[in-house]
């Protein structure tokens, strides 16, 4: 038998309309060209969308689908081939499922905001899926555990779809000017973050300084195109799409997976200018944390940072603890490590190039110190977030 005869058939219902569904396939192709050549099915639609009509009559080995909803998980189990779910859009899932981790994305978040010195948080989620209301409560229960609270909108209900777009854009604008300044908000995810910023500038509402925005999948070409550019966290949506090639894998070849969902941690964070602040009243600490985030990849160390601003060490130490939750010295390695992280996802730089971008001398000592803050060596952390 031959080669293309061999090939299993696979389904692909994902959408291509953004950023996150095109990163999934990348990663089902990367395990793809690693492990077998599938033949593969993909058409091209939005999120939301139906299942194509070619599948009922379509007789293949597996599907890895956005699972939205029952009805279309009611349809694939007609189809009787293995199923693996890259959607956390129902609360129990049906079939094996591989996301990200939603309770880790908003952890970033929280984490960000709170290092630009922010007490006051809130969180703008979209009614109409699931995994948003999650993580809300997520971004809640982090907020919580700093000592704050988070204010959520609340989506107003209209029976015509225009007239609820309207409402909806009126309601937010109103709940962006009634929020204690300044004030921290995570979008449930970048289209809705690109919405609060363009609903901001309708408010009078300064960005950063009094509303700092941060969304959820790093669409750069979306994230780029706000005004001003939007902060994101990066999923790894590459080897979220990789682990589910690797799960169908297992399933075609008979091994029984149970019904569970694995969790994928995102990336890290993008910090653009729409959470450029730094939030803390005190000036001396405010003037450390921007020489920190404008020197802290030439080389820097916490006697830099004491000569650059007029305070002592044990002073200086017990503010940015009070403020920030964490000493100088972490800052500096915060942020270093968040740019090391942006490099090795953006670009191809060896990690010697990479180490010498951030100023630091020795590549050796920069993979100890990944490794110590994010639990991989740098080269993992870019093989499993290329999904190889």
């Amino acid at each position: 038998m031959s080669d293309v005869m061999q090939r299993r058939k696979v389904a692909l219902l994902v959408e291509t309309s953004n950023s996150y569904g095109r990163e999934l396939l990348h990663g089902v192709r990367a395990w793809g060209r690693e492990q077998h050549a599938w033949s593969m099915r993909l058409s091209e639609h939005g999120r939301g969308a139906g299942l194509p009509p070619w599948l009922k009559a379509w007789r293949g080995d597996g599907i890895i689908a956005r699972v939205d909803n029952a009805v279309i998980a009611a349809a694939l189990r007609r189809c009787r081939a293995p199923v693996v779910d890259v959607s956390a859009a129902l609360a129990t899932p049906v079939f094996p499922r591989v996301v990200t981790d939603g309770a880790a994305a908003t952890r970033l978040a929280a984490e960000h905001l709170r290092e630009r010195g922010l007490t006051n948080f809130a969180y703008c989620g979209d009614a109409r899926f699931r995994w948003s209301a999650q993580r809300g409560r997520f971004f809640s229960e982090q907020v919580k555990a700093m000592g704050a609270i988070v204010a959520h909108f609340v989506q107003p209900v209209a029976r015509a779809e225009p007239a609820q777009a309207e409402a909806e854009y009126a309601a937010l604008v109103t709940w962006l000017r009634a929020l204690p300044k300044p004030v921290g908000v995570l979008a449930c995810y970048d289209v809705r973050g690109q919405q609060v910023l363009e609903a901001c500038h309708e408010a009078g509402l300064g960005v950063p300084d009094e509303v700092a925005v941060i969304g959820v999948h790093n669409d750069e070409l979306l994230c780029d195109l706000c005004d001003p550019p939007l902060t994101s966290v990066i999923p790894d949506a590459r080897r979220t799409g990789y682990e589910a090639a690797a799960l169908l894998d297992q399933m075609m070849n008979g091994a029984k997976v149970p019904v569970t969902t694995r969790w994928i941690e995102p990336v890290g964070v993008v910090a653009r200018q729409s959470t450029d602040v730094v939030a803390v009243a005190d000036a001396r600490v405010s003037a450390a944390v921007r020489f920190i985030r404008e020197r802290a990849v030439s080389g820097i160390d916490v006697g830099d940072l004491l000569r650059a601003v007029p305070i002592s060490r044990t002073l200086l130490e017990r503010k940015f603890k009070q403020l920030l939750g964490h000493s100088p010295h972490e800052h500096i390695q915060r942020v270093r490590i968040e740019r090391v992280k942006t490099l090795l996802v953006t670009t191809e730089l060896s990690v010697s190039a990479i180490a010498e971008r951030v100023g630091v001398e020795h590549p050796e000592y920069l993979s100890v110190m990944f490794r110590r803050v994010v639990g991989v060596s740098p080269r993992e952390f870019r093989r499993r977030q290329q999904g190889k």
